[in-house]
């Protein structure tokens, strides 16, 4: 059963989302049967990318961008880092910068598909820690290459991912499956192809989804058994 996430790497709620998910599926009884993906979506699209002027902090930038002021957004991170923690997290939102993703889901893809979604998912993970509790950059090419490192990706192919525009594509198809999802925000997941979760729902309503998935999964309907040409091995052995 396949599991699609759309989420961006600068998302905390992402981020948290994924902790539940991981909790979700520690107590999903067909854990090992489940294929999680990870889908690109751009919270700020326009966002500038590294060494292009100075590095706003994120909170001046939500600050003008939700028209409150800085010390109603600085409650509210505060009060988001609290959260986080509670999850295990140790957040450092006050100290992040406002930054493009496009360069770190292009990694993403290159991820999934010289290490399939396990590499992808450990990618994923990396890229959240370097953001959220260690502050950095991540569309600083020092810092991605570094965190690629991090899970065994190639170093030169890394670089010469970076140097270009490869997986590009990849990235706006996923941002366009989004919008013709409806999809308005992230974390969005989908379950089996069928069933949408919006924003980082709590790991026993994101169990329940993942239940209820596995149960309406359609049985296979045998159409010919025995007979002759009809032999198989089994449990016991080979007919000879």
């Amino acid at each position: 059963m396949r599991v699609e996430i759309w989420s961006d790497v600068v998302c905390p709620w992402c981020y948290l989302g994924k902790r539940r998910l991981e909790e979700a599926l520690a107590g999903f009884e067909h854990r090992d049967e489940v294929e999680v993906v990870y889908r690109s979506f751009e919270l700020d699209p326009a966002a500038p990318a590294h060494g292009h002027g100075d590095r706003e902090p994120t909170l001046v930038a939500l600050t003008r961008k939700y028209g409150r002021s800085e010390s109603q957004m600085r409650a509210m991170m505060q009060q988001l880092i609290a959260t986080a923690a509670e999850e295990g997290l140790a957040f450092r939102l006050l100290e992040t910068v406002h930054t493009s993703t496009r360069d770190a889901h292009r990694l993403l893809h290159l991820a999934r598909e010289v290490g399939g979604p396990a590499l992808q998912y450990r990618l994923k993970e990396a890229l959240f820690a370097a953001y959220f509790t260690r502050a950095q950059d991540v569309a600083d090419p020092a810092v991605l290459a570094a965190v690629a490192a991090e899970v065994g990706l190639d170093a030169d192919r890394v670089a010469q991912v970076l140097a270009g525009q490869e997986y590009a594509a990849q990235v706006q198809a996923d941002i366009d499956a989004a919008h013709e999802l409806g999809v308005g925000g992230v974390p969005f997941t989908v379950v089996d192809g069928r069933y949408g979760i919006s924003g980082a729902q709590p790991a026993e309503a994101i169990g329940q989804v993942l239940e209820r998935a596995w149960s309406e999964r359609p049985a296979v309907t045998v159409v010919a058994a025995g007979g002759a040409g009809g032999d198989a091995c089994g449990p016991d052995g080979c007919p000879i």
